[in-house]
Parts: structure tokens; C-alpha cells; sequence
């Protein structure tokens, strides 16, 4: 067992969310399942889900972040969390369709950022500031001419 869970609360609906996470991750499965909730992993990190009701809604106070190696896979989670009814934000953020905030980030985007020529980071992050979804290419051009 991990040492700290996410733990997240729903309304009433955790036999939806287990079936759109375990359908966008391909890594994953169901550990245990009840009337109250569930535990689930996903891509290896455990998640506890709670039919908890309206009370409390998610915000992006809080976000799960997505380390993405490749343009395809940044676009494959992006496209899957936004679909039916989820939504762009910017930097690489987005809500799926229960309200839950995701990063969906590139995995170089770290040593763009924290390039110690702060003129070719400081572009990264412009470039970043611009975007809703993260381009790969783009960011790399920006850090690359600057």
C-alpha cells in the first residue's frame, strides 16, 4: 500500500469515473469496489474514490499531472480527458468531465524551464503562457532560439 492516496471525492457517480479512467489508462485496474467508493491504479499510482455527493466539488486548487514522453502521448490524454465534457484550460491544464484537474505535461519541459540561460527559459515560458495544450516542437523552438 502506498503511503499517501489521493483521495477523491464524487458525486454519487464512481462506477462512471472507474470506467472512464480505466478506459483512458491503459495501465490500469480496479482494486476494490463497494457502494461507497473504490480504490483504483492508474499507471501505477492508486487512487481511492468516494461517492461522497454534491457537497464538495473539485477546483484546480488540486491536479493530477500526467509526465508524457512524446507529442502523441500529450495529444492521446489531452484528447481522452477533455472528451465529452471536459475542459482546455492553459499551460498544459485541463478538467475532465467530473471536474478533476489534469496537467498533461511534456516530460522535457522541466529542463526548458529550468535552463540555466534564463533568456532561452524565460522563452520556454513564453511560449508556454501561449498554449492551452503543450507542443513539444514549440516549446523546444521557442528555448532553442532565443
Amino acid at each position: 500500500m502506498q503511503k499517501i492516496t489521493p483521495f477523491l471525492w464524487y458525486n454519487d457517480n464512481v462506477d462512471e469515473v472507474i470506467d472512464f479512467y480505466t478506459s483512458v489508462f491503459k495501465s490500469s485496474k480496479v482494486i476494490n469496489r463497494n457502494p461507497m467508493g473504490a480504490t483504483i491504479e492508474l499507471e501505477g499510482q492508486q487512487l481511492n474514490l468516494f461517492n461522497g455527493g454534491p457537497l464538495f466539488p473539485f477546483t484546480e486548487a488540486i491536479s493530477l499531472y500526467v509526465n508524457c514522453d512524446t507529442q502523441d502521448e500529450i495529444d492521446y490524454y489531452w484528447d481522452a480527458l477533455t472528451h465529452n465534457g471536459g475542459k482546455e484550460s492553459r499551460c498544459g491544464w485541463l478538467k475532465d468531465k467530473f471536474g478533476v484537474s489534469w496537467q498533461i505535461v511534456p516530460s522535457i519541459l522541466g529542463s526548458l524551464l529550468w535552463d540555466k540561460d534564463r533568456k532561452k527559459a524565460d522563452a520556454a515560458m513564453q511560449a508556454m503562457l501561449k498554449m492551452a495544450k503543450l507542443d513539444i516542437k514549440a516549446l523546444q523552438e521557442a528555448h532553442d532560439n532565443a
